[in-house]
């Protein structure tokens, strides 16, 4: 007596069908359109095909480029110079771009001559301080901060807030933005500044916003937009999220870990 297997009803899985001359459709395809992302890479046996591993090297090469390109300090003040403001040039504790790579303490600290330009200024005054600073991008800063300055501004004019000259700074860390502050006298602090440069993302602007900066200031006093570029956060938005944290900053007198962003929450008719 025969034991056959019972019949199975279930239909089998749709296979996908082979495109004209043979080739497996690419089922990453669509996906590929959303994001820069290296995903559903061809290969060739165990190893990647020839183009991705190209493109990869390409994309390193200049990741590394952005992190040792110098910013173009004439253009950058030239562009800031069109928002209405004073614009003043400082430099951090540092040398040179390799001397900001190996000692990033001394990025933190501000030079000597930028110290006494800083207390000149000194009004007691203002309400917030905008830093833009190189960091590890100055491609970053050179693209992206005056499309974010040019919207925040005007918006912060029209809500009568007091806003102290624009410091632009070379090879700056986040926490320069604390020193100069400081020196100033501003209660509130926004540095703007190139991130570490991502093989997709080599041009990405940070937004860094602490109330009350000092030398006691640790990174969780501190408030992120992060990704700031048309392919990621773009300048619209970033600059709707900068206002809304200032006017939380100012209003609950804290920033950081304490101080939640809601702006993906807006109140009706706020945007």
């Amino acid at each position: 007596m025969r034991n056959d297997p019972p019949p199975n009803d279930t239909p089998a899985a749709p296979q996908p069908q082979p495109i004209s001359g043979g080739t497996a459709p690419d089922v990453w395809a669509n996906l590929r359109q959303l994001t820069a992302a290296r995903i559903g890479l061809a290969r060739s046996g165990a190893s990647l095909a020839t183009r991705p591993v190209l493109d990869m090297r390409l994309a390193h090469a200049r990741a590394r480029d952005a992190v040792h390109e110098r910013l173009d300090e004439a253009k950058l003040l030239n562009d800031l110079g069109h928002l209405g403001l004073p614009v003043l040039t400082v430099s951090s504790a540092v040398h040179d771009r390799q001397h900001y790579l190996m000692r990033p303490d001394l990025g933190r600290q501000l030079a000597a001559d930028g110290e006494l330009i800083l207390v000149s200024q000194r009004d007691g005054g203002h309400d917030v301080v905008f830093v833009v600073a190189d960091g590890l991008s100055a491609r970053a800063v050179q693209q992206h901060a005056r499309p974010v300055l040019a919207e925040v501004i005007p918006t912060l004019r029209s809500e009568s807030w007091q806003l102290a000259p624009l410091i632009i700074v070379r090879n700056g860390r986040v926490a320069i933005g604390d020193a100069i502050a400081a020196r100033l006298g501003v209660g509130i602090v926004v540095a703007l500044i190139g991130e570490r440069p991502g093989l997709s993302s080599p041009d990405s602007m940070g937004a860094y916003l602490t109330w009350r900066p000092g030398p006691q200031t640790l990174d969780a006093d501190r408030n992120c937009i992060s990704n700031i570029r048309p392919e990621g956060v773009g300048y619209a938005d970033a600059a709707f999220k900068l206002t809304h944290m200032l006017r939380a900053i100012r209003s609950h007198r804290m920033s950081g870990v304490r101080l939640k962003d809601d702006s993906d929450r807006p109140l009706l008719g706020e945007r």
